[in-house]
């Protein structure tokens, strides 16, 4: 799946330019660094790359979330709905720039369902934040137009989803905002990284300078320049932005091959009739990381995922119910809003109360799903084999059941 896989001269190369001159920096040192911007060089890459009209970089898909949310004026007090299914940095996002994160149920496409999302709108509604989890695309149309109806802000949390599209477009690049994160486990990585993607030049100004202490970063003299308001250090390194230089230039590649892999898996998959696959609102754009299916039962599916962690071929095969990271069952932090500093009492209270609200129609989902990581260095001897060993534990679960029921 991740671009760290396929390491090579490529990065290296890059990283030399800026260990070479020294400046680590992004910022300022401009006799120094000789001509070197890596960050300069990947936001135009990006923009040139996803068709955006501007790039800020970050230090995280994190800083690059809450950058998008503050420069788009969410803050205390505006509820912004996203989905039960996401990592737990789109919430944590949500609570850093004082907002209140309402969570609702997903649907088969893994993401957002937009019945949920027009229940769940209220006066105090901000903003529709999809997550398009494990490299595929909420159901963008449905979504913009009910965000069109009630004037409300789309922004997409694309850090899953880097270089799929929906309808020719990049996800990321149509809503209002949209963020990617370029950490170690991405498509593309920078180690450590995120940007924010807007085709608004006042978000995008507001992004630039939030993300350094408020500088406006005009003139040439760094001292000089004014802080026209409060920001904060969420700035990437420039040897950070030197690794996602060199792996924007080989994204089509990564695509490729999982695409490829992703088909001969799925194919093989396919042969049980009882397997269902994830619903993709446009499959020429899914970017493959993941082959996400689903079996009949909630039963059948812990079954087939003990069998598989007893024969060790669990590795790489995620179940999402019982994970700690990336579904809200397991977020009881969330749950009981324990947090380090003190919220406000009323900020506290709606976020114990959106998060344990009924979630049956996410735990139907999400109950039956397996999503696999699809690796960029399988050989397709390694996939028959994967999926061979895949079909016979699923084959002897579910004779198993017959027989008992």
């Amino acid at each position: 799946m991740p671009g760290y896989e396929l390491w090579g001269t490529e990065e290296r190369k890059e990283l030399n330019d800026v260990l070479q001159n020294g400046i680590l920096m992004r910022y300022g040192f401009d006799g120094p660094r000789k001509g070197v911007w890596k960050a300069k060089e990947l936001e135009q890459a990006i923009c040139k790359t996803f068709g955006s009209k501007y790039a800020q970089l970050t230090s995280s898909g994190t800083s690059a979330l809450t950058t998008a949310m503050a420069a788009l004026g969410i803050g205390y007090g505006d509820e912004i709905i996203m989905p039960t299914f996401t990592f737990v940095a789109s919430f944590e996002c949500v609570l850093s720039v004082g907002a209140i994160p309402v969570l609702v149920d997903v649907d088969d496409t893994l993401t957002l369902n937009p019945d949920a999302v027009k229940k769940a709108i209220t006066p105090k509604t901000k903003a529709v934040m999809p997550v398009h989890m494990c490299g595929s695309m909420a159901d963008v149309d449905a979504l913009l137009s009910i965000c069109k109806e009630h004037n409300l802000i789309l922004l997409e949390d694309a850090c899953q989803s880097i270089g799929a599209s929906y309808k020719g477009k990049f996800l990321g690049t149509i809503g209002d905002a949209g963020t990617f994160s370029f950490d170690f486990v991405k498509i593309i990585t920078c180690g450590e990284g995120g940007a924010v993607m807007t085709n608004k030049e006042d978000v995008y100004t507001k992004c630039d300078g939030y993300s350094d202490h408020g500088h406006d970063h005009k003139g040439n003299d760094r001292g000089a320049e004014a802080h026209p308001f409060i920001g904060y250090n969420y700035r990437i390194s420039e040897l950070h932005a030197a690794v996602g230089l060199a792996q924007i230039k080989r994204l089509n590649e990564f695509l490729g091959i999982q695409k490829k892999n992703h088909a001969q898996l799925k194919q093989i998959l396919s042969a049980i009739p009882e397997i269902s696959f994830r619903r993709i609102p446009d499959p020429t754009g899914d970017s493959c990381t993941f082959l996400s299916w689903f079996l009949p039962s909630e039963e059948i599916t812990r079954a087939v995922v003990n069998e598989m962690k007893a024969q060790n071929i669990l590795a790489g095969n995620f179940y999402w119910y019982d994970n700690n990271w990336h579904y809200i069952r397991k977020w009881d932090h969330l749950k009981n809003s324990i947090t380090l500093n003190a919220l406000h009492p009323e900020l506290k209270a709606q976020v114990i109360h959106h998060s344990t609200k009924d979630f049956t129609a996410s735990d139907a989902v999400l109950s039956r799903c397996i999503s696999t990581a699809i690796s960029l260095l399988w050989t397709e001897e390694q996939i028959k084999e994967k999926g061979a060993k895949m079909v016979a534990v699923v084959k002897n679960i579910l004779n198993r059941t017959s027989v008992t029921t």
